[in-house]
């Protein structure tokens, strides 16, 4: 047993190494990383941020980000950052920063430590805090890892040109590397713009990522120096996540697969100013279901629209999940706390997920019914449905018993499986529900010339029925009263009471119109049928 391991077992289940040879192993090994979170050493807890930058409005890739790095905290009793990198002023969106976390509480994955929340280790806005990147920046310089940069935005884009020119991917040339110490001292009495850059040296070690196994990226060679602090005293993403994640005690750093080719860069400033990094582990990208990427410029994948259109949250993580890997099962209906359960970090792999939207409604179809049958959750689902009904119908509302909950939760229990989402229940296809139809006396005529008739067996069935509907109940009901008419077949019985019942000529079954109406809207609805047949002219009536 190595020397390493024997001093730290928990180092050890904290490393590349235990992760990477894990997939062959037992589960009981995940159970030792979860009991075994507390060490002297090193770092006291598992501690993994979500760091998108406000420029724009949380999308389906980030919060799939966020989602892992949340079920990462959760199982192993950890906590669950959010960190906004606002240092890119001028591409700041206006209300982005509270859309973000906006929409992490409303995905049921709300952060430990936050802006809005605060913690220990804030602020959790990067532009507040300015001081520690200069002092990185600051000891960089004085360790001769860094240097000012002088060159022009108009020499730059020379550059840029002639490599273009050239077939060259561009790179800065590092000139300002070389200038004497006199001659910086100079340019800085003057007051000449400048920035910062960090100087990349050769030999990089490499580095075991938790999914992409080891790495390693010789970016002294492909490019220039890069910037770490801005002509505006405002750090890069390079610098500032590093110095964050530091301060901030990160112990793993989950994202996506983009910033893989990256992480030698970030590694190196580590080495340069003798901190300790944190575990790397980057995931596979969300891609369309034909593998191309999935753009911002898709205005449905960003979170809000989703929330708009009355997709639920736990479906928006079930589909998202579903699609990659990680988890020990791919079933539908997986709600946060059977996320946590199913995560497996061992058993991420490095394809990309390929996610198909067409599948949502379906997702949304089994939560909704699995909200429905949770009395906690369906009175929800009842207040916003009552709010719902009232937008769409308010002038309209005859009688305000349809807003009683006792009522939805009739409906909804009747419905469930059959609607993907809670906003159908408002659609013309379901206005019988909330609002009393009208029909044609030519409509009648079409199906019958005993509306009278059929009208009186069925308000006496009611009324003999009054105690209680049940669907199989009417169905048979239905079924002999057909049988009593003179002319008129089972068939067109049927198409008459959806009539009256809905003005619908398809939907629901007749049996299900009754049980959600109940005996004294149906016997209202039927009266109406039997009074202007009665009347001997059947005109058309109004709903009211």
């Amino acid at each position: 047993m190595p020397l390493w391991f024997r001093g730290c077992k928990r180092c050890f289940l904290l490393s590349p190494v235990f992760y990477r040879h894990l997939h062959g192993c037992r589960r009981n090994r995940w159970d030792d990383l979860q009991q075994n979170r507390r060490c002297s050493t090193v770092r006291t807890e598992v501690r993994v941020r979500f760091a998108p930058s406000p420029t724009g409005f949380l999308h389906l890739g980030g919060l799939r980000t966020a989602l892992y790095n949340y079920i990462f905290a959760k199982k192993y009793g950890g906590k669950f950052l959010l960190r906004l990198e606002d240092t890119d002023q001028s591409r700041l969106v206006p209300g982005a920063a509270e859309s973000i976390e906006d929409m992490l509480e409303w995905a049921g994955i709300p952060p430990d430590e936050s802006p809005r929340r605060g913690g220990p280790v804030g602020p959790y806005l990067q532009s507040q805090r300015l001081e520690l990147y200069s002092q990185a920046a600051q000891q960089l310089l004085e360790s001769g890892h860094a240097y000012y940069c002088f060159c022009s935005a108009h020499r730059l884009e020379l550059l840029k040109k002639e490599a273009f020119r050239a077939g060259q991917t561009p790179r800065y040339d590092n000139r300002c590397r070389h200038l004497h110490a006199n001659q910086v001292q100079e340019k800085l009495a003057q007051g000449v713009s400048h920035v910062i850059r960090f100087r990349l040296e050769e030999g990089v070690e490499p580095f075991e990522d938790l999914i992409f196994g080891w790495n390693r990226h010789e970016v002294a060679q492909v490019e220039g120096d890069p910037v770490v602090i801005k002509a505006d005293g405002f750090p890069t993403y390079h610098l500032a996540n590093i110095v964050d994640d530091h301060y901030m005690k990160i112990s793993h750093v989950l994202r996506g697969s983009e910033w893989l080719i990256s992480t030698s860069k970030h590694l190196l400033m580590y080495q340069a100013l003798g901190w300790q990094p944190p575990t790397f582990g980057h995931l596979p990208l969300l891609m369309n279901k034909d593998g191309s990427k999935l753009s911002k410029r898709q205005g449905d994948i960003f979170i809000e629209n989703f929330q708009m259109d009355g997709v639920l949250p736990e479906a928006l993580l079930d589909i998202t999940t579903n699609c990659g890997s990680g988890f020990s099962t791919t079933r539908m209906g997986r709600r946060i706390n059977e996320l946590i359960s199913e995560f497996n970090p061992s058993t991420i792999t490095t394809h990309s997920a390929l996610l198909d939207l067409e599948k949502l409604p379906e997702f949304n179809r089994i939560h909704l019914q699995q909200q429905i049958e949770d009395e906690q959750q369906c009175l929800l689902l009842i207040n916003d449905l009552q709010e719902q009904i009232q937008q769409a119908y308010a002038a309209e509302i005859h009688d305000k018993e349809v807003l009683h909950k006792d009522y939805i939760r009739r409906v909804l229990h009747l419905r469930k499986g059959h609607i993907s989402f809670l906003k159908e229940l408002v659609s013309s296809a379901y206005s019988y529900l909330w609002v009393r139809p009208s029909f044609s006396s030519q409509q009648v005529a079409e199906l019958t010339t005993e509306p009278q008739h059929i009208a009186s067996l069925l308000l006496q069935l009611i009324e003999e029925r009054d105690s209680g509907l049940s669907m199989d109940q009417i169905n048979k009901d239905l079924k002999a009263l057909a049988k009593q008419t003179k002319t008129t077949k089972y068939r067109e019985v049927m198409k008459l009471l959806r009539l009256a019942l809905s003005g619908l000529q398809q939907g629901p079954s007749v049996a299900e119109m009754m049980v959600s109406l109940g005996p004294a809207e149906i016997s209202h609805r039927i009266q109406k049928l039997l009074q202007f047949s009665a009347a001997g002219n059947l005109k058309e009536k109004s709903p009211g």
